[in-house]
């Protein structure tokens, strides 16, 4: 049934063939990087609805929410409204962190809750809009429209305010400022929510491919990052009990119950901001409150806001057992190096994934401060020492994360790591096969399922189909052709055999070869 195993010859391409589910699948066509037709670079009606979505959406989701909370006060406070048009438009600023001097109080630190909400939004519409397979120019049409819509908004905000400093004691703030303090949040936040599901697409469209250690760094160091957050929460809540008896001093000046309330919203609203500044304090960095400071070896006093969560801040003096919070950093930074032993290839001579995981948590620690710092009126500046904090931050991390990055080359099983570090592109590869098979899922046979799982079994499937074929076709079948013949083809050696095919031929032109298939042999290099 079959041929000789001697050489055989290249066969010729007499007629097209079916796709076997045996074979291998085609790789899916690399991201292209221009817009392709029916896409955002055409502008289709309903690529035009999601572009309106994004930039619409979020904003007109906190526009609702300032208009219910300032209309809320106003009425609340048994005022007029003739100042609402102003008010929601500081608010509006506020919420994206710009500078603002109300009457001669100049303020800069706002809380950070709203922020991240907003931000959160925006992310998540650029998500949901971000569909796989975008191109560089669908992506900047969606990056485009989260930070288009919001500027636009902040423009219309800076002329009613202009307009509002006549009958309010509010100053507009300056234009470029405010400008990029929008783009800029708008901005993290539009790559952050395309880059946080289709990540992997995201990188394929750079211009240039990334080393194999960069994603692994990034991923380490926004959860270092994280991990930072999470133990500063538990100290300022230690923190906050131990000064429990403030809290009452607090409350006395609020007057009534709405005044204890609002004391209450506003620390919760603050609150991000003082873990940001705790998180300066572990690092053994200092905080700024006006002329005093704050840090673990010593306290400098000065005057804090009149607010329950101001009750966390320690008075002094120091104690000698506050160095041991400098662990937390330590230990933060040598879960970052397993992370990164387990994730990557990093080894002793080539450390390249910790260290972008330390060079990560020092810029998003750095960002994080300009945003959780700034000016409060009469107390001054209160946040922390920004270019302290980011040299600690990448020391603690890149020096405990190397001892991390040992530890786990010494104790991961043999063969652990370096299988967890293909991990990644064993993924990536994985992957994007994923639509493919979607697509031919209807063209498999059923037949063949337990032989395209195991590439090496016998196809017994075709016995029964060589005994039909020697009881109907033994009269027109014609042996094979020898070793020294060819078959519309070229002779290659004839010393070594190469593989083994079954040739099957129609009956009515036996000279004819419709179909060819290799069962079993080795490769050839082309």
């Amino acid at each position: 049934m079959s041929a000789p195993k001697t050489a055989l010859a290249r066969l010729g391409d007499r007629a097209p063939r079916q796709m076997s589910p045996r074979e291998p699948l085609p790789p899916r066509e690399p991201v292209r990087g221009g817009g392709g037709g029916g896409g955002f670079g055409s502008l289709t009606p309903e690529r035009a609805r999601v572009l309106m979505l994004v930039a619409a959406r979020p904003a007109a989701i906190v526009l609702l929410v300032i208009f219910v909370l300032v209309f809320g006060t106003l009425f609340a406070a048994h005022s007029g409204t003739s100042g609402a048009s102003g008010a929601i438009a500081a608010s509006w600023l506020a919420v994206h962190q710009v500078p603002l001097v109300i009457g001669k109080t100049g303020i800069g630190l706002w809380p950070l809750v709203p922020t991240a909400v907003m931000l959160w939004l925006v992310a998540r519409e650029c998500d949901l809009a971000a569909e796989p397979g975008c191109t560089r120019v669908d992506l900047a049409w969606i990056v485009g429209a989260a930070v288009g819509g919001p500027l636009l908004i902040t423009a219309v905000c800076l002329a009613v305010a202009d307009d509002a400093s006549a009958t309010m004691p509010l100053q507009p703030p300056q234009t470029l400022v405010a400008f990029a303090w929008v783009i800029g949040l708008n901005l993290v936040a539009a790559i952050a929510g395309i880059g946080a599901r289709n990540w992997r697409e995201f990188t394929d469209l750079l211009p240039i491919p990334l080393p194999h250690w960069v994603v692994p760094g990034v991923r380490t160091g926004l959860l270092s990052v994280w991990r930072l957050l999470l133990v500063a929460a538990a100290v300022t809540v230690v923190s906050f009990l131990g000064h429990w008896s403030r809290i009452g001093d607090t409350y006395h000046t609020a007057g009534n119950i709405f005044g204890g309330l609002g004391l209450t919203v506003l620390s919760l609203a603050y609150l991000p901001n003082v873990l940001i500044d705790a998180v300066g304090l572990l690092l053994g960095g200092q905080v700024h409150i006006g002329a005093g400071s704050l840090s673990l070896f010593g306290i400098e006093g000065a005057p804090l806001p009149a607010v329950p969560l101001a009750a966390a801040v320690p008075s002094g003096p120091v104690a000698a057992w506050w160095m041991a919070l400098l662990v937390a950093p330590a230990a933060v930074g040598v879960l970052g190096g397993l992370d990164c032993g387990r994730t990557s290839r990093d080894r002793p001579a080539a450390p390249w994934a910790t260290l972008t995981s330390a060079a990560v948590a020092a810029v998003a620690i750095t960002l994080l401060g300009v945003v959780a710092g700034g000016e409060l009126g009469t107390f001054g500046r209160i946040g922390p020492n920004l270019l302290l904090s980011a040299a600690l931050a990448f020391i603690w991390l890149a020096v405990a994360g190397y001892v991390g990055m040992l530890g786990a080359r010494w104790f991961t099983p043999a063969g652990a790591a370096t299988a967890a570090a293909a991990g990644y592109a064993g993924t990536v590869a994985d992957d994007e096969y994923d639509d493919y098979d979607l697509e031919y899922e209807d063209d498999y046979d059923p037949a063949y399922e337990s032989d395209y799982e195991d590439p090496d079994a016998d196809y017994d499937e075709y016995d029964d189909y060589d005994e039909e074929f020697d009881d109907d076709y033994a009269d027109d079948y014609e042996p094979a052709p020898a070793a020294d013949d060819t078959v519309d083809g070229e002779l290659l050696e004839e010393d070594e055999p190469v593989f083994t095919a079954r040739i099957r031929q129609e009956p009515a032109a036996p000279d004819d070869i419709v179909d060819a298939e290799i069962v079993e042999g080795t490769e050839v290099d082309n």
